[in-house]
């Protein structure tokens, strides 16, 4: 969550950070419970500030004699609002599932398992996290509880009921108060109605969960370790702070056929960072292959839940070949996609330029309908992961990846034949060769990184 280089130009100088974000405008605010205590993540100063120490033991109860410690996401939709407008809410929702992937490779690099925690509403979230406290708030913008994740070690996942830890927070001696980012405002009321109508109220049961159940489960899934087969551990973090959003692509380089194969097979549900989510996959692609060594350019589909195929098959346009080309990839229609791809998301050449670009497909209508109108956000999450994973492949392979928000929705399901609201484009994303502007100028993060050179 914190930063991963600073640029320059001119007189102007900017902070980059480790997860993406749209318009590097980064709505979303990371929390830590250790110990009891309740620690806000301040990225500038890659700091911790104290806001409470939740009394009477309470921590100590939440974990059973377990051990570990909560990590927790909100969002402040202002800061994406101000320039995006009513795509603010979405793009959060984007960002909060770029941050829990980055947290679950994080965790997985130490050993750790991070698992979300479905008991948990955003009510209990906001009181334990103190975000619902309007006398910290005064006049800065609303701050909204997104996620909390436990962090532990193999064979000690243990969490119990959130019910006396948000007891305690409301005991608890607050301190600090939020920053006002704005003197003025525009009103999206349609973002106050989505928010209001996704809340999240807890879960006591997650019936198509894949979570472990057992302790042989929980330390079999904790040990799986994830790297990008760049080696040490410096390797993988080096790579990992190296990730950077492209701006534009060269639109000759071409990927090989056997990365772009591995690369895809990184999307599948059992590894992290897909682990941490305790829901099986609702979101799978449709790829525009451009130049990928050995495959014909066409549009390709990826299948992260093998049972989809027949109700894609069935759902999608009659002419499509599904032919098979490796595990759960099917070459759709061989065709030159450059224009497609270009039109579909909003007319950027940054979708036709690349090696491959994509729209992530989600399953919406059932999924609301039978998990709650609040999953509407878990999809995004889903995809937002999913586009963390492709930033960091793309890094390991020389390359570069670009997140795209802005896309003709009707459009991609008109290219497909998907009809109705069952199936709904949500996210779309491009890798190739980038183009650098060389008046750019990059320093480290941290000055203390600076001293470790």
């Amino acid at each position: 969550m914190g930063l991963s280089a600073w640029k320059a130009y001119r007189d102007s100088r900017w902070a980059l950070r480790v997860n993406p974000s749209s318009g590097n405008l980064h709505p979303t605010e990371a929390y830590v419970v250790h110990d009891g205590h309740v620690l806000h993540y301040a990225p500038r100063e890659h700091a911790v500030e104290e806001r409470a120490v939740l009394p009477d033991g309470a921590w100590a109860a939440f974990l059973g004699g377990g051990n570990g410690f909560l990590v927790a996401l909100t969002s402040i939709q202002w800061r994406e609002a101000w320039k995006y407008g009513e795509r603010a809410f979405r793009y959060c929702q984007h960002d909060v599932g770029h941050a829990i992937a980055a947290m679950r490779l994080s965790a997985s690099l130490f050993g750790w398992t991070l698992r979300l925690l479905p008991e948990w509403s955003d009510e209990q979230i906001a009181a334990v996290l103190g975000v619902d406290r309007d006398e910290d708030r005064g006049g800065a913008e609303p701050e909204h509880p997104e996620c909390v994740a436990l962090v532990a070690a193999p064979g000690q996942w243990r969490a119990g009921d959130p019910a006396p830890l948000v007891a305690a927070a409301r005991r608890a001696a607050w301190r600090g108060r939020a920053n006002v980012l704005s003197q003025g405002h525009d009103e999206w009321p349609i973002i106050e109605q989505v928010t209001e109508a996704t809340k999240y109220p807890g879960r006591s049961s997650t019936p198509d969960s894949h979570l472990p159940t057992s302790k042989s489960d929980l330390e079999e899934s904790g040990a799986q370790r994830w790297n990008l087969g760049v080696g040490s551990w410096e390797s993988t973090r080096a790579l990992i702070l190296q990730r950077r959003s492209a701006l534009a692509f060269d639109g000759q380089s071409s990927l090989g056929r056997d990365r772009f194969i591995a690369m895809l097979a990184r999307l599948q549900p059992a590894a992290p960072p897909f682990d941490a989510f305790d829901w099986r996959p609702h979101v799978h692609l449709a790829l525009f292959v451009h130049r990928v060594e050995g495959l014909v350019p066409g549009v390709y589909a990826y299948l992260r839940d093998s049972a989809v195929l027949g109700e894609w098959r069935s759902g999608m346009r009659s002419q499509f070949l599904w032919e098979p080309v490796a595990d759960h990839l099917f070459l759709l229609l061989p065709i030159d996609v450059m224009w497609a791809a270009n039109r579909v998301s909003c007319d950027q050449e940054i979708a036709s330029d690349g090696y491959f670009s994509l729209g992530m497909i989600a399953r919406l209508a059932s999924a609301l309908r039978d998990r709650g109108e609040s999953f509407y956000r878990r999809l995004f999450w889903e995809c937002g992961a999913i586009g963390q994973v492709l930033y960091l492949e793309a890094e390991a392979a020389g390359s570069r990846g670009t997140g795209i928000g802005c896309f003709y929705d009707d459009a991609v399901h008109e290219l497909l034949g998907l009809t109705g609201d069952e199936w709904q484009s949500l996210y779309h994303f491009s890798m190739g060769k980038a183009v650098d502007d060389p008046r750019l100028t990059t320093e480290p993060g941290y000055s203390w990184e600076t001293a470790a050179k």
